[in-house]
């Protein structure tokens, strides 16, 4: 399996994520990648010829076997780490949309293209929620097919054309069942990072958003604020000449009391 373009793939997604993602991605090449190319598939290498049932009835091994197995189970955890990782190239191909409309009007129309904002903080977003119900997915998947996280010493089977029950042993099936609970445990870090990086670009919007009102209402309290109508104008209401009015520094250092000597001053 050519794992060159997942690698690139990735690789690019991890120039604009955060600190979470980053440490989500070291996990899958180290723990899901590399143990798949390295040992998994030499584990789970002929398996079906490494089956073996105590008769010598022609298909009864082949019949047994793919019921106990209908998808085999290395190929279903390359098929969970294929899934997992494609939707990471949501936000490679955001930035690469956003490259070429710069390109295309030639000019900057975007303040920083790798900046966690705007549209790519959605892009983002809805790549890790996709990631999480993926990895769910098929943990779901793989208990349901397999009927648990494990491979039996034995397996009776009373398919047809076995001529009654038969007994069915899977070679190695104490390294196989370690193997596959690796798999489970690196697949629920993964989720656990995915939700934390979740929690965390939630939580930085939120304060974000917060911080942008607090300010918004804070200038307009300064700007619109009772003293300086009593700085700008006299006693009767009149406005004052501009050149006698007082400084911007004066006004918001200046108390209510001060406002009023100003504006008696200004009148004197």
């Amino acid at each position: 399996m050519g794992w060159m373009f997942l690698k690139d793939l990735l690789s690019g997604v991890n120039k604009h994520s955060t600190g979470i993602g980053q440490i989500w991605l070291a996990v899958v090449f180290i723990f899901r990648v590399l143990v798949y190319m390295v040992a998994a598939e030499h584990v789970w290498k002929d398996e079906q010829k490494e089956f073996e049932c105590n008769i010598r009835q022609p298909g009864c091994e082949n019949v047994c076997f793919d019921y106990f197995f209908p998808v085999s189970q290395v190929r279903l955890w390359a098929l969970q780490l294929i899934m997992v990782s494609t939707p990471s190239l949501l936000v490679v191909l955001h930035v690469a949309y956003c490259e070429g409309r710069e390109k295309k009007h030639r000019k900057k129309l975007y303040v920083s293209l790798g900046t966690m904002d705007g549209g790519l903080w959605y892009t983002y977003l809805i790549s890790l929620i996709v990631k999480i119900s993926f990895e769910i997915g098929f943990l779901v998947l793989f208990y349901k097919l397999y009927d648990g996280f494990s491979v039996p010493y034995l397996m009776k089977c009373d398919l047809k054309p076995c001529p009654n029950t038969v007994d069915c042993f899977m070679s190695k099936p104490t390294e196989k069942t370690i193997f596959i609970l690796f798999m489970v445990i690196t697949s629920c870090l993964c989720i656990v990072l995915n939700f934390i990086e979740v929690g965390f670009l939630v939580l930085k919007c939120l304060m974000k958003c917060s911080l942008q009102k607090y300010s918004k209402r804070l200038k307009f309290s300064v700007c619109e604020g009772p003293h300086l109508r009593l700085v700008e104008c006299g006693e009767t209401g009149a406005p004052l000449p501009l050149q006698n009015r007082p400084s911007a520094s004066t006004i918001s250092t200046a108390q209510p009391s001060e406002t009023q000597l100003l504006c008696n001053i200004q009148k004197g």
